[in-house]
């Protein structure tokens, strides 16, 4: 059986404009979000490295696209081993409790370009608060992504927070709400609970979009 890990993660850069994206030309994993939906705390988790995206109680701290590169690695006892290096990208929250307006709009308008032009991305993870799927902004932000044709992959985030029935019900209701090619995938940044399926998801993502046998 084969077992994923997240290995050789590191900062690589920070960009607010299209002409400061890495130009490595690497695959790229973004993660989106309304604010403190836990995004950093999750990019942190699958890294196994506790520091590398800044965590902040406070609404709208990540204010930049952040890109780490790391490798994704697949053990197989009867394949071997494999490594497939790709950027994760961090983008800013949606819906900042404390940005002004103008702020707000120039945030927008970059992350609007990265998810719109960038040639690299190959999918979206689109982060939702498990304990409470369905709000409206979640909604609208996948509405328009859906209708932008970005290949997403629905987390819902603070699984540890619910008890069993009730992830394996509001699961069901964010796959009702957030229709994609893929089922919605439950994690927990705490307990690292679902770490195994979104690595897997995330390789096989990695290796569809470049043509990798």
């Amino acid at each position: 059986m084969a077992s994923f890990d997240i290995i050789q993660a590191e900062y690589a850069a920070t960009a607010v404009r299209r002409d400061q994206y890495p130009t490595n030309n690497l695959p790229e994993v973004a993660f989106l979000g309304r604010s403190n939906v836990g995004k950093s705390s999750l990019i942190n988790s699958l890294c196994r490295h506790r520091g590398l995206a800044r965590v902040s109680g406070a609404p709208g701290k990540t204010q930049t696209i952040n890109y780490f590169k790391a490798a994704l690695r697949r053990r197989d006892e009867e394949e071997g081993e494999r490594r497939l290096p790709f950027f994760l990208v961090d983008l800013p929250g949606y819906g900042f409790a404390k940005t002004g307006g103008k702020n707000r709009d120039r945030w927008s308008a970059f992350i609007s370009e990265y998810v719109t032009a960038s040639e690299n991305l190959c999918v979206l993870c689109l982060l939702v608060d498990l304990r409470h799927p369905g709000l409206a902004i979640d909604r609208e932000a996948y509405e328009w992504l859906a209708s932008s044709g970005v290949p997403l992959q629905i987390v819902g985030t603070k699984a540890d927070k619910l008890k069993a029935n009730e992830k394996h019900r509001n699961l069901a209701q964010l796959n009702k709400l957030f229709p994609t090619d893929h089922p919605a995938l439950a994690y927990s940044s705490l307990k690292s609970d679902g770490f195994g399926p979104l690595a897997k998801n995330l390789f096989h993502r990695i290796m569809e979009f470049t043509n990798l046998p």
